[in-house]
Order: structure tokens, then sequence, then C-alpha cells
């Protein structure tokens, strides 16, 4: 009976200490979904997948939260992506990890159909996304920052 309840403790004690360090691991990395917050309105704007393919990360809306007169589309877009539905176009890519952030990457702007150049760094314990888009150098672009989704 004492090795039983013994066997059981030691069960229970790994099975924790491999959920929680699977949970650490989990935010360590900005791989998984995202909720966009308008920098100006602070209203949600999307959901973003996050996902890494060979050392790259790339963001891929999945879900939009239309505003009034939104049309969920790109009109602003150029090329193949003029008119595009905005879920499921890919939106952020190219970032490959430097230090404690992701950088020299690209991402767009449905809403005014640019593209930037960016970076992301986790805060709050893998628990926010600083995302920085921006022309030539850091200092001159606009910042988000992106809440984890479970």
């Amino acid at each position: 009976m004492r090795i039983s309840k013994q066997f059981a403790v030691f069960a229970l004690t790994t099975a924790a200490a491999l959920m929680s360090s699977t949970a650490w691991a989990d935010d360590t990395s900005p791989v998984g979904l995202w909720r966009n917050v308008d920098d100006v309105s602070g209203k949600p704007r999307a959901l973003i997948r996050i996902t890494e393919s060979n050392g790259t990360l790339q963001g891929k809306v999945e879900k939009v939260f239309l505003g009034p007169n939104e049309s969920g589309t790109c009109v602003k877009c150029e090329g193949a992506l003029k008119n595009a539905p905005v879920t499921g176009l890919v939106i952020l890519s190219g970032l490959k990890k430097d230090g404690d952030e992701y950088t020299g990457g690209k991402i767009l702007d449905p809403d005014n159909g640019k593209v930037y150049s960016s970076k992301i760094a986790l805060t709050n314990g893998g628990k926010k996304l600083n995302v920085r888009g921006f022309v030539g150098v850091s200092m001159l672009g606009r910042s988000q920052v992106w809440e984890r989704q479970d």
C-alpha cells in the first residue's frame, strides 16, 4: 500500500512538473493565437495566428472584428492583394529570432495597404506581444500590443 501511495505522489508530481514546463515553454515563443488591439481606439481588431517554419515566423489573420463601414477586404492593398479578404491574409512575415526579439520581418497594415519593416518582442511573461512596424529605422514607426489567446 505504501509503495502505491508513493508511486501516486511521484506520478502526480512528475505530471505537474511536465505540465508547468510545457506551459512555460509555450510562453517563451510568439507561436500561437494573438488578439490585435488597435493602438488608437483600444478596440480588438483581429485574431492572428503566428506560426514558425524553419526558424521564420509568419502571422495570418484568422478572424476580423469589423467596425461600422468596414468591408473586411484589403481595399487599399495593391496587386494580387487588392480587395482580398483580410481573413486568411498573411500580415506578418520573415521574422527571425535575434536575442530577445524577432526582427527582419515585414508587416502589412490592411487599413492602408502599406507594408512596413517589423519586429516583435514578448512581454509580461509571454502573455503580450509588442509589435512594431516602421519605415527605415525603428524610431520612425508605430507599435501595438497584442494579447495572447488561449
